[in-house]
């Protein structure tokens, strides 16, 4: 049988901090258990996976990951919970001035006296112009600045480039720019000039969690809004064969506790609005992964690597607790080393033939 090396890419979609965490576990057994990936042609990453990709990318092993966040006090990588959730002041100030200004503007009309005669009444005319006050809601709750400057610190550290063009592995960071709709391609043609780490806080920019991030002129938000894979970016780059692994998939209880922050509930429900908007975003994420899987690149062969969603109780655990970080690590690399073997299994002459085997 002819032997071909494959161009392998590698696609990391984002899922947060414990979708991170899925990613590196993941990753590493890959490496322990899988021969032929020496490194790969492309490195895609969005949202969460936008940093794991970087790291991967300016030549940090999975491993070293891995054991990194395993140990609680190893120093490799320090993010903490205040360099995300950071109050975005400017944010909230805009919210004070443009308020007042719509007020302004609202009280002369609620003033028959000054108004004159009105087709609405009273009422109605309140409602309507409270509906100016709309604009005002801050574009997001919390800013990524500080987030970004720990990554950027981090890179420094560990002697990862922070511009794309010195990367010694391709990377590319995806975006959306927010007054255009357009997707951005970080680190491809005419964007290798943004520092990587703001790349990496442009595509963690959730709407109305975190302000979008200004890059020059534009600004971005969420890069997994349109697609969970970016196989295009991937074919862009010669690749005949991608990873996909993604951490996103719907939480499935089916009569497991579900942890809270006052005891057990028994439903994603009970955990509130929070969780309620991260279940329904991950439903549409797994629909839009399924659309793309169902329908690769032609010619192009794909792994994914996934939580069953019976494993989303793992995420539904405070990931603050280290034990709760090292339950996903942990399963992440025994169900992927598994997951692993028996797609070698099933596929054993398509592995063969681009060079793929089981260590």
């Amino acid at each position: 049988m002819t032997q071909t090396k494959a161009r392998v890419a590698l696609s990391l979609p984002g899922g947060g901090l414990s979708g991170a965490l899925y990613q590196v576990g993941a990753l590493a057994a890959l490496h322990d258990g899988l021969e032929g990936i020496e490194e790969y042609a492309v490195y895609v990453g969005h949202a969460g996976g936008s940093v794991v990709a970087a790291s991967l990318a300016g030549g940090i092993s999975a491993e070293r990951l891995y054991r990194a966040l395993l140990d609680p006090a190893d120093p490799f990588f320090p993010l903490e919970r205040r360099h995300v959730l950071a109050p975005d002041i400017g944010e909230w100030q805009r919210m004070l001035k443009t308020g007042y200004l719509a007020l302004r503007h609202a009280l002369p009309r609620l003033d028959p006296r000054k108004s004159g005669p009105q087709p609405l009444g009273a009422k109605e005319r309140l409602l309507e112009e409270l509906d100016r006050l709309e604009d005002s809601v801050p574009a997001g709750l919390f800013t990524l600045a500080k987030f970004e400057r720990v990554i950027s610190d981090y890179f420094v550290r560990r002697e990862i480039p922070n511009v794309f063009f010195e990367m010694p592995r391709q990377l590319r960071i995806i975006a959306y720019d927010l007054d255009s709709g357009e997707r951005a391609v970080f680190g491809g043609p005419g964007r290798d000039h943004v520092p990587v780490s703001l790349a990496c806080s442009a595509s963690c920019a959730l709407p109305l969690f975190f302000s979008p991030v200004r890059i020059g002129e534009r600004h971005y938000i969420d890069g997994g809004l349109c697609s969970m894979t970016h196989f295009d970016v991937a074919r862009s780059a010669k690749a005949d064969f991608t990873i996909v692994v993604n951490p996103r998939v719907p939480v499935t209880t089916r009569g497991e506790a579900v942890p809270t922050g006052y005891g057990l509930g028994t439903s994603v429900r009970d955990k509130g609005a929070l969780w309620v908007l991260n279940q329904s975003r991950r439903i549409a994420s797994q629909a839009m992964l399924d659309r793309e899987m169902a329908d690769p690149p032609e010619g192009m062969g794909v792994l994914l690597l996934s939580p069953h969603p019976e494993d989303g109780v793992l995420f539904l655990r405070n990931n603050r607790s280290f034990e709760a970080r090292r339950s996903v690590l942990e399963h992440a690399y025994r169900s992927t080393r598994a997951r692993l073997t028996a797609w070698l299994d099933r596929h054993a002459e398509f592995a063969t033939r681009i060079g793929l085997r089981a260590k």
